[in-house]
């Protein structure tokens, strides 16, 4: 017996009913060896973190445009709190830890430049839509090494393409992630407001506070405690009536001084103008893309599409900097 199939026996000794074991997954749709010593979850979540597509995160923004600091947070910051937050839940509840840390480090990897400014942006001028959870999809199905994909198995792209409010995942360990999605970004997003001068705890309504907490620590505390014990021995995973209700008004809240508040977001129209006047500029000279997405146009993928792929895998920076490019006149060389 390898090391691999000692882990997929311990999982069905310690881990409980409802989790997804390793050894009955759904599988990849390319077959593959399996390895000797790690799970197919365990390889899933190293191959998302060893793709490009994930390193790009630490340059792609969360709610800040390119704020000037350190300690706010990126989309890479951002998936690595949701990661935390999801493991800790996951084994409180003797679920499986591998797939819900795979799941959540691969949640986002779809994401555009300039958060969901540039996803809205795209969303606008593309005739198909844009989705960043389809597009992370696309991601590891599709665009990772060179059109290979990544060949995840099935229940880590449920998962992934499950996260947002409106999706339905079909493993427990896939709500997790998009129940913690929301409990990272609540969070976190009021301390960098806090950082940034857009708000104060004494703003936070306080009906939410006397039920969360009035600090980030007391509030993640709260709800994953409060997660972990209503959600325990029910196979599903859920919230207590009042921290739901808290937490829903305490988003709300946030949408209404943070997510639309002309200082923190005034730059979000430019980088919505930018993003969509580059789409443009690519359908008209989709030579002016790397080699790697002109090819997929001339092996009949869909130009719109392909467009897409190629700015939503942008940086922030090297988004403003193809921008310059095609629009910036430059000296003569």
């Amino acid at each position: 017996m390898n090391v691999r199939e000692k882990l997929e026996k311990w999982e069905h000794q310690y881990l409980c009913e409802y989790a997804a074991f390793s050894d009955q997954s759904k599988g990849r749709v390319i077959e593959e060896p399996m390895c000797d010593v790690r799970t197919i979850y365990q390889r899933d979540r190293d191959r998302i973190i060893h793709s490009k597509s994930f390193r790009r995160l630490k340059e792609k923004t969360q709610v800040f445009l390119s704020p000037e600091g350190d300690h706010y947070r990126t989309r890479l910051t951002h998936t690595l709190e949701v990661s935390q937050t999801a493991r800790t839940i996951a084994r409180a509840l003797r679920l499986n830890e591998e797939l819900t840390e795979a799941i959540a480090l691969g949640h986002d990897l779809g994401h555009t430049p300039f958060g969901h400014a540039g996803e809205r942006a795209l969303n606008e001028v593309c005739s198909k839509g844009f989705k960043h959870n389809e597009q992370s999809i696309r991601v590891v199905e599709h665009l990772e090494k060179k059109g290979r994909g990544l060949n995840l198995a099935y229940e880590v792209k449920d998962g992934i393409l499950n996260h947002k409010t409106t999706g339905s995942p079909s493993t427990l360990e896939g709500k997790i992630v998009q129940l913690s999605d929301k409990i990272a970004y609540i969070n976190h997003d009021i301390d960098d407001a806090i950082r940034g001068g857009i708000l104060s705890e004494e703003q936070l309504p306080s009906d939410c506070t006397k039920v969360l907490g009035g600090r980030t620590r007391d509030r993640l505390n709260t709800i994953i405690h409060d997660v972990i014990m209503n959600s325990e021995g029910t196979g599903d995973i859920v919230c207590s009536p009042e921290i739901r209700q808290a937490m829903t008004k305490l988003r709300s809240f946030l949408f209404d001084t943070v997510y639309t508040n002309p200082v923190a977001k005034g730059e979000e129209g430019k980088a919505k103008r930018m993003l969509q006047e580059l789409f443009h500029y690519y359908i008209l000279r989709p030579e002016a893309m790397t080699e790697e997405f002109t090819s997929m146009i001339e092996n009949g993928e869909d130009r719109e599409v392909v467009v897409c792929d190629y700015i939503a895998g942008m940086t922030d920076n090297y988004a403003v900097l193809k921008f310059q490019e095609a629009f910036e006149p430059s000296g003569w060389k």
